[in-house]
């Protein structure tokens, strides 16, 4: 009885997951949970395609429902959103109103969208954003409790992860057959993440843990001679000077984003739940 009632005490502790959106990052994410996390359990997933999603939880231990993104909050602790920034806020709205723990991958669609932020005060939600493909967002984030005086990021991407790109469109601008690097936007983080949805969740964040969307400068460059997404930051403040460059692998399934991308997702969710949590 009482090897039951630990047991069943230990059961009572785990947050319940659920996972909206099934795709590259989605899946990996949800894999590893089903695979076993201490702390955490698989609830339920979201995607359009149900019978392919679960053809997809075929090798999972133990399949869960696939259920419509609206219904994630009510049957989680933690709604992990991995969908098209375009449904973002069929995630995010039912997460926070319900006061869940609400994690976006999807990052860039939080600039325009920082009444979630006050919502979450009045319901009890969290909101905590995954690293990312940025490397020492901890250090910026401890240099922002003091004075950051600027933080600029230049992205290289090979030109097929930012194709179909709403900036690119909206600006008729070509990268097609590209035999140098072209410089195709500069301005701000939060213009940034408006112009590349797909592209720049690394930015939004960065500006987020630093001084702003709107203070953070950006450029982006469709560059041929490169096969990694490659982030080069450069932060002065009063507390420390540094640069910081990152060369993420692209993810075979998606090439606008990278293959570290779903295992921060990961990490973000072992750190609700770990004993001992590095970094802050």
């Amino acid at each position: 009885m009482g090897t039951f009632s630990q047991t069943t005490a230990r059961r009572d502790q785990e947050l319940r997951v659920g996972i909206g959106g099934f795709g590259a990052i989605g899946q990996a994410v949800a894999k590893r949970v089903d695979e076993g996390i201490p702390g955490l359990s698989l609830v339920a997933v979201s995607a359009r395609d149900v019978a392919k999603a679960g053809r997809n939880m075929a090798d999972f231990k133990q399949p869960v429902p696939v259920v419509t993104l609206g219904e994630l909050a009510g049957l989680a602790d933690v709604v992990v959103e991995c969908a098209p920034a375009a449904v973002f806020a069929e995630v995010a709205d039912p997460a926070v109103g319900a006061g869940r723990i609400f994690v976006p991958s999807s990052v860039g669609c939080l600039l325009s969208r920082m009444d979630l932020i006050d919502q979450a005060e009045k319901t009890g939600a969290r909101i905590v954003i995954p690293t990312g493909a940025l490397i020492a967002l901890d250090t910026v984030r401890a240099a922002a409790e003091g004075a950051i005086r600027s933080v600029t990021m230049v992205t290289r991407k090979p030109p097929g992860g930012l194709a179909g790109a709403p900036y690119l469109i909206e600006n008729n601008i070509n990268i097609e057959g590209l035999s140098e690097a072209l410089k195709v936007f500069d301005g701000t983080a939060r213009g940034g993440a408006k112009g590349f949805p797909a592209n720049l969740n690394v930015a939004a964040a960065l500006s987020l843990a630093g001084i702003g969307p709107d203070e953070t400068r950006l450029q982006i460059w469709a560059d041929p001679g490169v096969t990694r997404n490659t982030h080069t930051i450069e932060v002065d403040a009063d507390s420390a000077r540094f640069t910081m460059t990152i060369e993420n692998i692209p993810s075979e399934e998606n090439p606008r984003t990278g293959k570290i991308t779903p295992l921060s997702v990961i990490a973000a969710l072992r750190g609700l739940v770990s004993t001992l949590k590095v970094g802050t």
